[in-house]
């Protein structure tokens, strides 16, 4: 079939269909937040790593959030600032398999760490006594290295499904990077087994860790009432705030991208939600980290405080 056809070797990616100054626009705004996320998550890296008070396995697991955050935004908005800079540049075959597979494992990667992370909830106020039992510092490597080898597995094996597919145009992708679910329906072959492949596997993932999730917080939430003072309860919920809205920010929006109903013009505005997913998530997170988390807030007054000169 292939025979009167001329394989794509490269793709070109749409993605922000506006004119020249609006273009130039979004160009400085997306350069901006891509600086704010790099620095707000690098800031998150080094406290951890020079204050020894947060060596804890809590801040453990918010350092490897912090380093997928900055991998989901390094992955992605290079594109997306260089298709601005020249929206017919075109990026190579291998170049956007190569940004789907690793758009995948950070994705799966951060959807693990956080079921790992409402479990260190968990275990410090429901089994505190055995907290540093049961959450060693062997138990958080492994949980850790489990969630980076799911995420790198689960992504080729969605990667060996479009491998074999072949492309023979058009090359144009309706979107500011290379997702999976788009570049499958440029395949020159019925793919609708392999959508539902994806879309299958999607859910597990999100809906499997969600309630995950969901159990640990009621276990919390359940031990939190039994606490007789107020200031232990208001202590224990101030714990998880942070996390539940993190929590919230990423399942929120990748429900909604791959688990929502199909209808009217989703396909335009689930690329602009994964706009949201992709590059304000990991921004943010760091934010919600610093400005709900009084540790954190302390640690970085104690930097600025040891970097100023006397």
């Amino acid at each position: 079939m292939m025979n009167n056809h001329t394989l794509v070797k490269e793709f070109i990616l749409i993605g922000f269909p506006v004119g020249p100054d609006t273009r130039m626009f979004l160009l400085g705004l997306l350069s901006l937040l891509y600086t704010f996320t790099l620095i707000g998550n690098g800031v998150i890296l080094r406290l951890i790593c020079l204050e020894t008070r947060l060596h804890t396995p809590m801040y453990f697991f918010l350092s490897q959030l912090a380093l997928v955050d900055i991998s989901y935004a390094c992955d992605t908005v290079p594109q997306m600032l260089a298709n601005l800079m020249d929206p017919v540049k075109p990026i190579s075959y291998a170049g956007c398999i190569t940004q789907t597979f690793l758009f995948l494992t950070f994705a799966v990667t951060e959807c693990l760490l956080l079921v790992v992370m409402s479990y260190d909830r968990y275990v410090a106020i429901c089994h505190p006594l055995r907290y540093s039992v049961i959450m060693s510092w062997r138990v958080c490597n492994i949980l850790s290295l489990i969630s980076w080898a799911l995420g790198f597995l689960l992504a080729s094996a969605d990667i060996i499904l479009l491998l074999p597919l072949p492309f023979c145009g058009p090359q144009k992708i309706n979107h500011f990077f290379c997702e999976i679910l788009t570049i499958l329906k440029l395949a020159c072959a019925d793919t609708y087994v392999l959508e539902t492949l994806v879309l299958v596997g999607a859910t597990s993932v999100l809906v499997g860790p969600l309630s995950s999730i969901v159990i640990s917080y009621m276990r919390i939430i359940w031990a939190v009432l039994h606490i007789q003072s107020r200031k232990g309860r208001q202590k224990a919920f101030s714990t998880c705030s942070s996390h539940l809205c993190v929590v919230g920010l990423f399942y929120g929006t990748a429900i909604i991208m791959y688990v929502g109903p199909k209808h009217g013009n989703s396909r335009g505005q689930k690329k602009y939600l994964l706009l949201f997913h992709s590059l304000f998530n990991p921004m943010l997170n760091p934010l919600i980290y610093s400005l709900r988390n009084n540790e954190v807030k302390d640690a970085l007054k104690r930097v600025l405080g040891k970097g100023r000169p006397s």
